[in-house]
């Protein structure tokens, strides 16, 4: 297996693989952070995963005490997150090497983790997003694309990397449909500098989910990920359960309204996002009949729970074999 894979963003976190365990929102945790970061990669967490802040704050400084290896934390930089300033100090406070930006601007996030000398990549799904963060001084996009777990972007990935690598001057990091070394071999060869892995982790022996998610991880196939606007009120992809089934994919008519109309917008968003995510909470850690369970099209190349550690050298090992028997022109 090869012992490093240098890219730009490898260099710039001090990592051996451009591999980042992905952020997921109730799924990641501290073990699974730990693994993937000792493995060679870099694990992150959403700071939303551990209530109340302050919890948060024991978490990360745990983690930074049990490995020595970079970790990096996911903040929503919108206004449904009442937390991102007291998360974000705890988080510079601990020595987080990285910051992942979602769903709003990233501007005071990169300010101040520059102080501390740690990177931000923010989340973007256009080129329109990823100049304005680069603007601000992002250090590298997430291209989420389509295909991916939780807020997929509409754009495929085959276009997307290339066009933001060639339009970008910072690295561009593919997010969506990634679960094995050929995916990820073809993501750096459209243009990547490294791959955001999410879905795959999930079927991982240190995720905390009931093991009924892990199974329908498993499970699953791409036609089974359907997207929906009624969890978050921006397209999120899930696995078609019956429960989506029941509720639909659509926002209520009265919910609709306030997000699309310009004087409701700006209280309507952060609203639904913040029901969203409370609607979430038990579904990935306790059987229930209002299962929603976060994943993207991916699961169609997961047929096994292994451990993160398994998943790294596989993700690797397939990566070096696919490299090695690509065709050459």
């Amino acid at each position: 297996m090869l012992d490093q894979i240098k890219t730009p963003v490898t260099e710039m976190l001090g990592i051996r693989y451009p591999i980042i365990g992905a952020p997921m929102f109730l799924v990641s945790n501290e073990a699974m952070v730990i693994a993937v970061s000792e493995a060679g990669g870099i694990g992150t967490f959403p700071t939303l995963n551990y209530r109340p802040a302050s919890e948060f704050a024991r978490v990360v400084k745990s983690i930074k005490q049990k490995t020595s290896k970079p970790i990096g934390i996911n903040i929503i930089v919108n206004k449904s997150n009442t937390r991102q300033n007291e998360d974000l100090k705890a988080a510079l406070d601990a020595g987080v090497n990285l910051f992942i930006t979602s769903l709003g601007s990233p501007k005071k996030v990169i300010e101040e983790a520059h102080k501390n000398g740690a990177k931000v990549f923010s989340d973007v799904t256009n080129l329109e997003h990823a100049k304005k963060v680069q603007d601000m001084g992002a250090d590298g996009v997430i291209a989420v694309s389509a295909g991916a777990g939780g807020h997929a972007g509409p754009i495929s990935p085959l276009v997307l990397i290339p066009w933001l690598k060639k339009e970008l001057s910072i690295p561009v990091i593919a997010a969506g449909g990634i679960a094995d070394g050929p995916t990820m071999a073809a993501a750096l060869i459209l243009g990547a500098s490294a791959v955001s892995v999410g879905t795959r982790f999930i079927a991982s022996k240190e995720a905390q989910v009931d093991q009924a998610y892990k199974d329908a991880i498993v499970n699953s196939s791409p036609e089974d990920i359907v997207m929906t606007t009624r969890v978050s009120g921006t397209p999120a992809a899930v696995i078609n359960t019956p429960y989506v089934q029941k509720i639909g994919t659509d926002l209520p008519l009265a919910l609709k309204i306030l997000k699309d109309h310009p004087l409701t917008k700006k209280y309507a968003v952060p609203l639904i996002h913040f029901l969203g995510m409370r609607s979430l909470e038990n579904a990935a850690s306790n059987p229930t009949w209002k299962t929603v369970w976060s994943a993207g099209q991916s699961v169609g190349l997961i047929h096994d729970i292994l451990s993160c550690q398994e998943i790294v050298e596989s993700l690797v090992k397939g990566y070096e074999s696919s490299i090695k028997t690509a065709p050459k022109n």
